[in-house]
């Protein structure tokens, strides 16, 4: 079997180490697997059955410095959970031997995703013509877009329960009248305002709703005193990639989900 080499493109953001483990630990506490085991060092090992990758895939908390031994310890903990193992590994020189491990015990590497950094400050100033309801528990309106026409409802529904269990996040909505258009939620944990479950309904795509959701979920991360936000996009989601990046927000790293 070959040896797995990153294709991942060049960073445009440097982040330390602590930011690093920040960023991981604050996504899962926006996405809020059932059980989270941190016993093995450098690691966060979430267990759920979701279709929210995020929330059942092992990532490291560093980006050097581990043993691909790990690879099979973590491989057998997520099979005692009755979960197939997975992992989300950033594509990085010193994660090599690990990516290199996986590669050799069968695990393909899928759906790259690129982790984005930013400042709230940026967003919060985008100009947007739509009012946005802001809320701290869920409501109809707001679940009702994850399961709008067009989409997957397990996956919809998969995303509403973790959203909804969340300790940390706060929910918008856009409304055309008594109709909920779009949707989203920020996460305010670590340090850092985590953007997360931004969805449009179809028929309302292109209209400036996401614009308006990451504007004012960045004006709250503000008067929260959060300074630093980040998010995770798909690598072929050029449009949602468009919009962050005339928002400011830059590629700190590449990662993909390892799955056999």
């Amino acid at each position: 079997m070959g040896v797995f080499r990153r294709h991942n493109p060049p960073m445009t953001v440097l982040l330390s180490p602590t930011n690093i483990a920040s960023i991981e630990r604050a996504t899962l506490d926006a996405v809020a697997p059932r059980v989270v085991d941190d016993t093995l060092p450098g690691w966060l090992l979430p267990f759920d059955a979701t279709t929210i990758g995020r929330a059942k895939s092992a990532v490291p908390l560093r980006h050097e410095g581990l043993s691909a031994d790990d690879i099979a310890h973590i491989a057998e903990r997520y099979r005692l959970h009755c979960l197939q193992p997975a992992w989300r590994m950033a594509d990085v020189a010193g994660l090599q031997p690990l990516l290199d491990a996986l590669h050799q015990q069968g695990y393909t590497p899928q759906q790259p995703t690129l982790v984005q950094t930013g400042k709230t400050g940026t967003l919060a100033g985008a100009r947007c013509r739509h009012t946005v309801v802001l809320r701290t528990e869920p409501d109809a309106a707001w679940r009702s877009v994850y399961t709008a026409s067009g989409f997957d409802p397990a996956d919809g529904e998969a995303r509403i329960a973790a959203l909804s269990r969340s300790k940390v996040v706060m929910y918008a909505t856009v409304l055309e009248g008594d109709q909920a258009c779009a949707a989203g939620t920020a996460s305010f944990s670590r340090g850092w305002m985590g953007i997360h479950g931004m969805r449009t309904v179809l028929a309302r795509r292109q209209r400036g709703m996401a614009c308006a959701i990451l504007s004012a979920l960045a004006q709250e991360g503000l008067r929260r005193g959060i300074r630093d936000t980040f998010l995770q996009v798909e690598a072929e989601n050029t449009g949602a990639r468009t919009l962050y990046a005339k928002h400011g927000l830059s590629t700190a790293w590449t990662y993909h989900y390892w799955r056999a």
